[in-house]
């Protein structure tokens, strides 16, 4: 029977898979695994979400009161901002903007897994650098590059790993580029970084043609369920992804609340010290268990990524924190089955996790 065929590249994806919420059997679990915030949303989020709009009437298409609102916290242009269906649509179309079949579009070994799905939905290859301590490397990112190199993919921290290349490692990485290919700086943990390192990128962006940088505001702003994005460069790769991006792309509500919540920056930082207090906290407990051949990479984000290397294994460590009523993310298909992420939860979250640890590792209740 003949059928619409998809196009080759089209039929080798493989969909995009989020974190679980539920148990083998079922059960819901609180989520671990999605990297969402622990304390919630901004209040002066949840009041914006609260008002009255007329859900008949289409959003403002080009979301001026939120990048306005952006421009204002972070120093730059309005108009070399734009928004999008989270940082995720955005992402996709500065790749489909510069790469096609017979491209190749580079990004470090364990990096977001959306990454090799932008590459093939456009029909380029998605190619891997080795790590370096599971995290990117600037020698081997530029070792990679050939002449079918169209975009360099930079999830700056990392994730699943939460490494981080300070500011000086970046401006080096995007220094040995060639200028026709795309530097794309996802800075979707940003918020969780010393905020010292915090505007380097935009300073790279601003001063070169081929660098971009995305945003959130799914993870330190706690407002994940509305779908809100943006990224800034200089105005011909703004122009670009204003070209392909989808019309009235961002809710009525997701611009209210995104827009509130960038005035309340102190939401934020409460976001911050308390991952940074937990995060510690929850790898020094895990530190103790080294013993057991269970170790974790070190994380500027707001999960650590926890390697079973000895009698623990991680599918052990899974069930265990299920049977606790936890969901975290397992990583086999990024090849990573003797590791699991772990997000940085409540303070009652952390407890229980690091006792259900312990447990599982036979040791006595701290």
């Amino acid at each position: 029977m003949l059928k619409p065929e998809p196009k080759p590249w089209i039929a080798a994806i493989r969909a995009y898979v989020p974190g679980t919420s539920k148990s083998a059997s079922g059960r819901p679990l609180v989520k671990l695994s999605a990297n969402e915030n622990p304390l919630g949303s901004s209040p002066a989020a949840l009041a914006a979400l609260a008002e009255a709009h007329v859900a008949a009437d289409y959003p403002d298409p080009d979301a001026r009161a939120l990048r306005e609102a952006i421009a204002v916290v972070h120093s730059l242009d309005p108009a070399l901002i734009v928004c999008g269906t989270g940082s995720g649509e955005l992402l996709h179309c500065a790749v489909q903007a510069l790469a096609g079949p017979g491209d190749e579009v580079l990004m470090s070994r364990y990096s977001f897994s959306l990454y090799p799905l932008l590459a093939q939905k456009v029909g380029a290859v998605p190619v891997f650098a080795d790590p370096e301590g599971y995290g990117a490397s600037v020698d081997r990112l530029l070792a990679a590059v050939t002449e079918r190199t169209r975009v360099v993919l930079l999830d700056n921290p990392n994730n699943p790993v939460g490494t981080f290349l300070p500011p000086a490692e970046v401006a080096r990485l995007h220094a040995g580029l060639p200028a026709d290919v795309l530097l794309v700086i996802d800075e979707a943990y940003a918020e969780y970084v010393d905020p010292a390192f915090q505007t380097h990128a935009f300073a790279l962006a601003k001063a070169h043609g081929n660098v971009l940088v995305s945003r959130t505001f799914s993870k330190a702003y706690g407002l994940a369920s509305e779908r809100v994005g943006w990224a800034t460069g200089p105005a011909h790769l703004v122009d670009l992804v204003n070209r392909l991006r989808g019309a009235f792309n961002v809710s009525v509500s997701g611009q209210k609340a995104a827009a509130a919540a960038m005035s309340d920056q102190g939401f934020v930082a409460a976001a911050r010290e308390h991952n940074a207090r937990e995060r510690a906290r929850l790898a020094g407990a895990i530190a103790a268990l080294g013993n057991h051949g269970i170790s974790a990479s070190p994380s500027e984000a707001n999960f650590l990524l926890v390697h079973f290397e000895g009698e623990v294994t991680a599918g052990a460590a899974l069930a265990a924190l299920a049977e606790a009523g936890y969901a975290v993310r397992h990583l086999p298909s990024q090849g990573l089955p003797n590791a699991l992420r772990i997000t940085i939860g409540t303070t009652a979250a952390t407890t229980d996790v690091i006792a259900a640890l312990r447990k599982l590792c036979g040791e006595a209740a701290a």
